[in-house]
């Protein structure tokens, strides 16, 4: 068994002791016995318009009132330092500091009403639907929800060698070594987990008495998926000694398993072996196959890194990719997180803002010259908002679930809509509101599946996928 001791860093909720994780060995490759132990074949459903997802997760929460939904005519304390610009949609304006972005709008739905009760730093309400109140523990369980990817893996929505789903660059809390809940298979069991990448950052600045919540040090990385880095040139000692590794699990497995699971576990041994050595997957993540000025555009940051993978991964047939914006530092969060309760204008300006700007521009100006926008769906969100008023905490802005943001570019959204109206100060929807079960309903309706369909939780009881939310029928095109 494998220890992974987590560090005594906090986000605003985080913890101050160090939190011990056992996981066995496959499952740092995302290949848990119980993938390779499924339970049965499942055929692909009928598809909807968006043959993959990709979704983007700025954790902490993002102020929506600094970026997508500002009110310039507002008072100081609720306004905020910045200006707002116009954008390639009449009448919409963003950020002074997403200028790349505003270029792209016209791509792009709008959802300026998401509102929920999940005031918790997670992306489980936004991978699952779930909507609150908060949930004491927000470490993942075996018994929460599965994710949006994890269901789609189940319904039979993936290829048959590459992964179905990859998180990058690590799991969500990856900086504080703890296992935020939402991206994982819940009760459908974890064969239906997203494999997990690794990186490993470096960094060209100064980093000492670097301040992560008002200029963080840029973290220069690239996503690896464990193993496959070493693989190349595979000798034959080397294919013994993984056709070895595996067969030592299946001794283990034969071993504690006595059902008619075993009779087809050299199946799934050998799918594992072969989604390990995947020439389509080694591919994918080799960042070095790719133009300098593709890799320019992007940025060579962390992020942009991540962001160019998922677009590999995608033309290579995964069909469900996560980005967390989130690094970590000397055992402490780095960049990329946005629980601004303090220094919310400089960290916003110095940072979170330009970087997304870039990589996730790049990201959609990318798949539209591919051709590959209209079945990509790219989500671009955070677990809940920011207070309308700047608090006196060095002009930072609280934690606010009532509204928020979501980005909705490709896979058959509206190009150039705005869904949804907040009051004069951005704090609560006056119209169309979206639920978090709302949001995965519509993803889910876009991928092609019901969102009432229902699967079967650790308890024997039907639950629908899409946690009874309605999907959201003005932005689909």
């Amino acid at each position: 068994m494998l220890s992974v001791l987590g560090a005594s860093s906090r986000m605003c909720d985080g913890t101050t002791r160090r939190e011990v994780l056992r996981v066995g060995a496959l499952s740092t490759l995302g290949l848990s016995l119980d993938r390779l132990v499924a339970s049965e074949d499942r055929q692909p459903r009928s598809e909807g318009p968006a043959k993959a997802v990709i979704l983007v997760n700025l954790i902490g929460g993002p102020s929506h009132i600094d970026m997508f939904d500002m009110k310039p005519d507002a008072p100081a304390e609720i306004r905020g330092e910045f200006t707002p610009i116009s954008s390639s949609v009449p009448g919409l304006q963003v950020c002074e500091h997403l200028p790349l972005t505003a270029r792209t709008m016209h791509l792009s739905t709008l959802i300026r009403t998401h509102t929920h009760l999940y005031n918790t730093h997670s992306p489980y309400n936004m991978l699952t639907g779930y909507s609150g109140p908060v949930i004491v523990n927000n470490i993942a369980k075996r018994t929460d929800h599965p994710s949006i990817g994890a269901v789609m893996h189940h319904a039979g929505l993936h290829a048959g060698d590459v992964p179905a789903y990859v998180w990058m660059p690590s799991h969500p809390g990856h900086s504080q070594g703890r296992y935020r809940a939402g991206p994982y298979g819940g009760f459908l069991g974890r064969q239906y987990d997203p494999v997990f990448t690794t990186y490993e950052a470096r960094f060209d600045e100064e980093t000492a008495g670097r301040n992560a919540h008002v200029d963080p040090p840029t973290p220069l990385a690239e996503p690896s998926m464990p193993l496959l880095d070493q693989l190349p040139p595979i000798t034959l000692d080397r294919l013994n000694r993984r056709r070895s590794l595996l067969q030592q699990f299946g001794d283990q497995l034969t071993a504690t398993e006595k059902d008619s699971a075993i009779s087809s576990f050299a199946d799934h041994q050998r799918y594992a072996y072969d989604l390990l050595t995947s020439n389509k997957t080694r591919r994918a993540f080799d960042l070095s196959e790719e133009p300098r000025r593709v890799r320019e555009r992007y940025g060579r940051d962390l992020f942009g890194s991540c962001m160019l993978t998922a677009r590999r991964l995608v033309e290579s047939g995964v069909r469900f990719v996560g980005v967390t914006t989130e690094s970590a530092l000397h055992g402490k969060i780095g960049a990329g997180q946005w629980d601004t309760h303090s220094n919310n204008f400089h960290l916003l300006k110095n940072f979170n803002l330009p970087t997304l700007d870039q990589n996730y521009t790049a990201l959609i100006e990318d798949l539209d010259a591919r051709g590959l926008l209209d079945s990509t769906l790219v989500v671009v969100m955070g677990e809940m908002g920011r207070t309308p008023k700047v608090n006196k905490n060095a002009a930072g802005r609280d934690h606010w679930t009532q509204c928020g943001f979501i980005l909705l570019t490709g896979g058959g959204v509206k190009r150039g809509y705005v869904h949804g109206k907040s009051d004069h100060q951005a704090g609560w929807p006056i119209d169309g509101p979206v639920s978090s079960a709302d949001h995965v309903a519509t993803i889910y309706q876009l991928v092609g599946l019901d969102p009432d369909q229902t699967v079967l939780d650790q308890s024997g009881n039907t639950v629908p996928i899409g946690l009874h939310g309605r999907a959201v029928p003005e932005v689909i095109a």
